[in-house]
């Protein structure tokens, strides 16, 4: 497996873990080769184990496919190897001289939207496939709709099979003029790219194609390696959520009391004035402190212990804020709604809410409508919300939470509803 390299020939681990980590998922029609791109992703930049390889090999001979089957390096259930279709989501991780990466293969049938929502919820950029034969379907609508609904910064529609299609230069345009006709709806201004690709062959997805010489804007790895993701995250609002207090209690640190998390969204600095949430109690950061050392500021998603310079009751589920910048407080929210349960959503049902590191309890008080992700029709009739459903619900929660809407910060503005006999997790919200 090709490893990150120094000078000497070899990567350090300072230099791994150092490297900028970009987050994707994919999304496409059943059969439209997500687990085979991600495979040939991972063959063709070396990133294979060669006992993997083997294993490949011989699964590949025993179902006798004409080529290495690199979607059975994705498709780990067995269910999912027997059957050809992807299942699960599936978590791959790969590097490059430029990049580390962490790949989220989700399943194309619809009856799995849950699992799309789960794989693309930390992502980055989602990787879009069409079929260059069946073109623009309504399970792409479908998925890209999913991708707006989640504020995944960027979009790369890969148009695979283009082998299918002789590599007609016709058919691409054909096809990115008719994604972007419905994409400039749900994604305005944002970055959306299109590469014409065989995973099958390779064109287009680690090497240029030879076969395409009339497409000269990348390769899908380039396009990887080269997305801009520093923006990502929010840094205009300081929202740290605090997950743990630090109290060692040694002889060293006797007066020691930090508060640990990971910081939400926008900058800290030392001496900076905040605000602590719910108590809304002023102070002073005194210090900013890593694993290993002190730092005079840290932002989004930098994980710190932050020092005040007043003894504040604070405890786990507080959120230190910038003291002229304040999220939103409300018992009332209404989010759009990911069902995840086979049992269905049950009006003024009560249950419990994770957000951020708050833990609060909660009544579905109404259900505004259900969305028709097809056809983007808001059934507002329609109240009983299954699996895989996508509604918008209104909820009332036991104490406030401090939210920013989930197009503003994702990390904010997101939720999850859990059963509390079962501890199952229910739905996931997106705050609106």
């Amino acid at each position: 497996m090709t490893k990150h390299q120094d000078s000497s020939g070899e990567f350090s681990s300072k230099v791994y873990l150092e490297m900028e980590l970009l987050r994707f998922t994919t999304a496409g029609s059943v059969d439209d080769g997500k687990s085979t791109l991600i495979g040939r992703l991972l063959y063709d930049s070396k990133s294979i184990f060669e006992d993997q390889l083997d294993a490949v090999k011989k699964a590949s001979l025993k179902k006798g496919s004409e080529h290495l089957n690199l979607a059975l390096l994705t498709d780990g259930l067995r269910a999912e190897r027997e059957q050809g279709i992807t299942i699960d989501v599936a978590y791959r991780y790969f590097a490059t001289p430029h990049r580390k990466f962490i790949i989220a293969d989700t399943p194309g049938h619809i009856q799995y939207t849950r699992n799309m929502v789960t794989g693309a919820s930390t992502a980055n950029a989602a990787i879009i496939l069409i079929d260059a034969r069946n073109g623009v379907t309504e399970q792409t609508h479908r998925h890209a709709y999913i991708a707006s609904l989640l504020e995944i910064p960027h979009i790369i529609v890969c148009i695979n099979k283009m082998d299918l299609q002789d590599y007609r230069e016709e058919v691409f345009n054909r096809i990115k003029t008719d994604f972007k006709s419905f994409s400039d709806q749900v994604f305005p201004g944002k970055d959306v790219r299109f590469i014409p690709i065989s995973a099958l062959h390779g064109d287009n997805v680690v090497d240029p194609s030879e076969n395409m010489d009339w497409y000269q804007e990348g390769t899908l790895l380039q396009a990887l390696e080269n997305i801009p993701i520093s923006n990502d995250h929010n840094l205009t609002d300081g929202r740290f959520p605090v997950q743990f207090i630090i109290r060692p209690e040694s002889n060293e640190f006797h007066d020691y009391r930090g508060y640990a998390g990971r910081i939400a969204g926008g900058f800290f600095h030392k001496g900076d004035r905040i605000l602590v949430l719910p108590s809304r109690i002023p102070s002073v950061i005194t210090s900013i402190n890593t694993f290993n050392n002190t730092q005079e500021e840290a932002f989004a998603p930098m994980s710190v212990t932050l020092t005040l310079a007043d003894a504040i009751d604070i405890s786990r589920g507080d959120m230190i804020v910038q003291e002229n910048n304040i999220p939103r407080e409300s018992t009332t929210i209404e989010v759009m709604l990911c069902w995840m349960n086979q049992r269905p959503l049950q009006v003024n049902g009560k249950y419990a809410v994770k957000h951020t590191t708050r833990d609060v309890r909660c009544m579905v008080r109404e259900v505004k409508y259900i969305l028709n992700i097809n056809t983007l029709e808001k059934q507002e009739e329609e109240k009983v919300v299954k699996l895989n459903d996508i509604a918008c619900v209104m909820l009332l929660t036991t104490k406030p939470l401090f939210y920013d809407p989930y197009s503003v910060n994702r990390i904010t503005g997101s939720l999850i509803l859990i059963d509390e006999s079962t501890n199952e997790t229910m739905g996931a919200g997106m705050i609106l």
